[in-house]
């Protein structure tokens, strides 16, 4: 069974999630951006005895990758992602510092997760759902079993992710949101990039941005 532990990093409030078992765990999004972000990550893996075996990004924008160089020094990890993502995760640096933070160059990844591919951890499977709109490459990742969606930042509490950024598009993100997030049941989790979690239903019923999807 997946356990669920939530870290906000880096300047941008950025949620890294530690999605684990009993002995191993899939770091998804890692936003630790400096060294005391780094060891609480790293304190919490050792204090539960927890192997990293796997990186997986829901997308590539700096605050989700500032972690990875860490990441793949600490625990031989790289990145797995939508191979849309690319661009995003080697320019990260640089569009780091156009808002004036740091952003190490990450590994480059060890396999590209396209839609309907399944993440597994001893039995227990993440589904990928391809929601781009966001982002180039956008994934979200989801466990039927649990109900729980690991959305990045398409969706988030009375809101969704912003299109101003290179690569958002607000049709291409509604389309996903309807057709992929919407889907699923109403008491489905929403573990997001960004706040609080939510749920399918509370978005569906009270999200302003989602009114006649």
């Amino acid at each position: 069974m997946f356990r669920i532990a939530p870290f906000t990093f880096n300047p941008f409030q950025e949620n890294t999630w530690v999605v684990h078992n009993d002995r191993q765990a899939i770091l998804v999004d890692p936003g630790c951006a400096d060294a005391e972000e780094e060891r609480e990550l790293e304190h919490f893996l050792a204090q539960n005895a927890l192997e990293p075996v796997r990186l997986v990004l829901t997308h590539a924008h700096a605050d989700h990758v500032m972690g990875c160089a860490w990441a793949g020094r600490r625990y031989g990890l790289r990145p797995e992602l939508h191979r849309d993502a690319l661009p995003y995760l080697e320019g990260a640096p640089r569009s780091a510092a156009m808002f004036g933070v740091h952003c190490e160059p990450s590994p480059p990844p060890q396999g590209f997760l396209a839609e309907g591919d399944l993440v597994e951890l001893d039995g227990d499977v993440l589904r990928v759902l391809f929601v781009p709109g966001h982002a180039e490459g956008h994934i979200a990742l989801y466990c039927e079993a649990q109900g729980f969606v690991l959305a990045g930042d398409v969706l988030f509490q009375r809101s969704i992710g912003r299109t101003d950024l290179p690569g958002g598009d607000m049709e291409t993100l509604l389309a996903s949101i309807r057709e992929q997030l919407l889907t699923l049941p109403d008491a489905t989790v929403v573990h997001s990039g960004h706040g609080p979690d939510t749920t399918i239903g509370e978005e569906r019923a009270h999200n302003p941005f989602l009114r006649g999807l």
